[in-house]
């Protein structure tokens, strides 16, 4: 969140760095041998399971025994766990301890991209929002195999004019859209710049003061940069008029949930479900804005409400946790919530197959043959509780491993 707007015509030169398609690769073949994988949301688990991954793809995927085992291929006892593809995390910031990315030793930035992220699970994720010189350079580094880490896709930001939320530093210069031409050209630099898509606060959070949203014509004239690329837009919603607004300039993704509203109306949804608009709840957001527990409740509550009515609708859902601004790196209490509202097969695609679907990456979300090795092994099945999707034994991108809990890595 702290590009100035002058600063857009900068970084140029990195913009051939690692967009949607590279991926860390592993030195040899890996197999996941003895647990049950889960192929996809909807299909059948493969109990005894092998899952052979060589050259960063998935090779085969079947019965032990009848998959064989490469020669000189490291083999992972997996009985008594379950794989699963590797999780999206669809809106995170690197933003606090992220600060000096060039200057920070690997050793550093791995120890907390774990922490943070690939302990979780994580093997790609959507920054809403950080420094771009920083995160470019990160981002790098993970392409170059300094670093284990996930696909960092990147949003850039726009605010509407004199709306700089109270939650951000006076000091921090944010880049302002007075006008569409404005919002345009904005648009036209992160892309240039080698970002993924534009991130668009239609509302922002004053404190004290009213909310001040974004006007949908500065909303569209945005929205219309990023699809001329192929580029999803996000929007940060602080209230209806925000999120109206955001709807009707053509936005893809709500990256929050609007508790402090209550309900979506019946229009509202039904625009929503029309567009094919994505929701990221963020949850877990809820339980970390304000101190009075009586209003946490209340917006907990008002979330999950409206998650549930999006997704009865059949809403596009995809999973995010605002991480990076809010510091509950544990995913755990993120499913218990969503749990509330849909099942835990349904929280499995806002992991794996709705974002890979949504964001047209073929490639990911599924542990089949053929696809990227980006996976993950959990200690225990979900079906049974879904708070096991945050007990992870391993993270695998690209068939290396990024994060074990044992402390080793390939």
């Amino acid at each position: 969140m702290r590009l100035p707007a002058a600063a857009l015509s900068v970084l140029l030169f990195l913009s051939g760095i690692a967009a949607m398609g590279q991926v860390a690769i592993g030195q040899g073949p890996l197999v996941l041998q003895g647990g049950r994988v889960y192929p996809s949301p909807t299909g059948s688990p493969i109990d005894n399971a092998a899952v052979v991954m060589e050259g960063g793809k998935i090779v085969a995927v079947g019965v032990s025994g009848v998959v064989k085992t490469p020669k000189g291929a490291r083999v992972i006892d997996c009985k008594g766990k379950v794989t699963v593809a590797g999780f999206w995390n669809s809106h995170v910031h690197f933003e606090s301890g992220w600060e000096d990315v060039p200057h920070t030793s690997p050793e550093r930035l791995e120890a907390h991209m774990q922490e943070m992220l690939t302990r979780w699970g994580v093997t790609t994720v959507w920054d809403l929002g950080s420094a771009p010189e920083n995160t470019l350079e990160l981002r790098h580094r993970i392409a170059a195999g300094e670093i284990g880490g996930p696909q960092i896709l990147m949003a850039g930001d726009i605010f509407p004019l004199n709306g700089h939320p109270v939650y951000l530093p006076a000091e921090m210069k944010l880049p302002e859209a007075a006008s569409p031409e404005q919002s345009e050209r904005m648009a036209q630099g992160y892309l240039k710049m080698g970002l993924d898509g534009i991130k668009l606060f239609t509302g922002a959070y004053m404190g004290d003061k009213p909310v001040v949203n974004m006007d949908t014509a500065i909303v569209k004239a945005a929205v219309d940069v990023a699809h001329a690329q192929g580029r999803p837009v996000f929007a940060h919603p602080q209230n209806r008029e925000g999120q109206d607004n955001a709807l009707a300039g053509g936005v893809d993704v709500l990256a929050h949930t609007i508790p402090n509203e209550g309900r979506y109306t019946a229009e509202e949804l039904a625009r929503m479900k029309q567009q094919h608009t994505a929701l990221i709840p963020t949850l877990t957001l809820w339980t970390t804005v304000v101190s009075d527990p009586a209003v946490t409740k209340m917006l907990v509550d008002a979330g999950v409400a409206e998650l549930k009515q999006y997704f009865s609708e059949g809403g596009p859902i995809l999973f995010g946790t605002d991480v990076g601004f809010q510091s509950k790196y544990d995913t755990s209490q993120e499913y218990e919530l969503m749990g509330r509202a849909m099942g835990w097969r349904d929280i499995l695609a806002s992991l794996t197959t709705n974002p890979s679907g949504y964001f047209k990456d073929a490639t990911k979300g599924r542990v089949e043959q053929g696809m990227q090795a980006d996976v993950v092994v959990l200690d225990a099945d979900p079906a049974g509780d879904v708070h096991r999707f945050s007990q992870v034994a391993y993270t695998i991108r690209g068939g290396k491993i990024i994060y074990s809990a044992s402390g080793r890595v390939q």
